[in-house]
């Protein structure tokens, strides 16, 4: 590379910095972030010879906001970096521990002159798919809020409720369901379960969207409310109540917000014409494989080999050796949505496919744990997504979990 930009990027501004092959520094800039400073930043690209034929690559320490999308819009290579090995970089050009913005889009720009080829631009994916990444990004950390909100929930009500945590106790969403929630907006103390009336009772768990077994259930439910339990005081009890309903109302909004992002997620995704072929391989329904197709994008120039994919997922283990030394484990640094991605993908393919979990068998017979296996699993599945993502087929349980051919030896006696 002849000349390249570094740019520190900032909330408000941006250093830019810009060095040719022997890291002399051409030009510097702050510019805002807005669309002057952007019409800034391209004009002192022009300047030392940015064409369109031959854009300079840019370095960035992030991959969002609007001022990384214009640049990826203009058709530039923009390579994102991750900060803490940016820092390392920073050590090699000055061991006294200085900072400044300036100096960091140097080392930014610097990075690109030295080891270009050991880094990744970001990928050139569709619009499409990278609208449907923002949906299932959202969707993801609202499932993640809801998980909180529900534990904090969970944990205040051990402290003066117990009866409508051992109602619920039994449920496979537990406070989640719809029943419990439309109950504790109703009774959100002790007093006021044990007091309700069983036709209001029997109505609330209709309106609740219960079908069947409703009497049973009002029944149970009533029964449970009336035994005595250990009570706070009352006056405690009723402040304690109030906090319940601001909790609950945390809750609602947390799975509504799950309820629509996952409509708006899947609606997106079967737009997409990779939805049919990831839909295709067992236990990856509309939402998860939005979740997938997010994550590792449809650049398919992004991973040259199943192997780089795998590393990016943190399914594929890392050796590290010292001497006489040599370790072998599971991958700290990697890509964190897509590896809980994985862990649910490769779960639910436990069930709906008799290759996958006699695959998750054999891995334990050999000694792995259950993560381990599940590791295991949703890294030879992904290769398998791979091979069917670059040849353009869909899954074949056939050939996907075909039993090992017998050796030479074997065959003979």
């Amino acid at each position: 590379m002849q000349v390249t930009c570094g740019i520190d990027w900032a909330e408000d501004h941006h250093d830019v910095a810009v060095l040719d092959c022997d890291a002399r520094l051409l030009g510097k800039l702050r510019v805002s972030d807005d669309a002057t400073g952007f019409q800034d930043l391209l004009r002192l690209l022009a300047e030392h010879g940015d064409t369109p034929d031959d854009p300079i690559p840019i370095a960035i320490e992030t991959s969002r906001g609007l001022m990384v999308a214009c640049l990826r819009a203009s058709g530039r290579q923009v390579f994102s970096n991750n900060p803490m090995a940016v820092a390392r970089y920073r050590d090699r050009h000055s061991v006294s521990r200085k900072k400044s913005d300036h100096q960091d889009a140097v080392v930014l720009a610097n990075i690109l002159r030295t080891d270009a080829e050991l880094h990744r631009p970001l990928p050139d994916d569709t619009e499409l798919v990278r609208a449907i990444a923002v949906l299932a990004r959202a969707q993801q950390d609202a499932v993640w809020d809801r998980t909180r909100t529900h534990n904090r929930l969970r944990s205040h009500l051990r402290e003066y409720y117990p009866a409508v945590l051992e109602a619920f106790a039994e449920k496979r969403e537990k406070l989640l369901a719809r029943e419990a929630r439309a109950i504790l907006a109703i009774a959100p103390t002790q007093a006021q379960a044990a007091k309700l009336a069983r036709t209001k009772l029997k109505a609330v768990v209709k309106q609740a969207g219960r079908q069947r077994r409703i009497e049973a259930e009002t029944d149970r439910l009533l029964e449970v409310f009336r035994r005595t339990w250990l009570r706070q005081p009352a006056l405690v009890e009723t402040a304690m109540g109030h906090q319940t309903l601001a909790l609950l109302a945390q809750l609602e909004a947390a799975c509504r917000s799950c309820d629509e992002l996952a409509s708006a997620t899947e609606e997106l995704f079967f737009q997409h014409p990779d939805a049919e072929i990831i839909t295709s391989f067992p236990g990856l329904a509309a939402l998860t494989g939005a979740r997938l197709l997010a994550e590792i994008g449809d650049d398919r120039t992004r991973f040259d080999t199943a192997r780089d994919l795998k590393a990016y997922a943190g399914s594929a283990p890392v050796t590290r050796e010292s001497g006489k030394s040599r370790r072998v484990s599971h991958r700290r640094i990697k890509n964190s949505r897509l590896a809980a991605t994985g862990r649910h993908w490769a779960f639910a393919a436990l069930t709906a496919s008799t290759g996958a979990h006699d695959h998750y068998n054999r891995r334990r017979k050999t000694g792995d744990r259950y993560y381990a296996a599940l590791r295991n699993l949703f890294n030879r599945m992904l290769g398998q997504l791979h091979h069917c993502l670059t040849t353009r087929q869909r899954f074949n349980e056939a050939i996907a979990f075909a039993p090992p051919k017998p050796s030479p030896l074997t065959a003979a006696a």
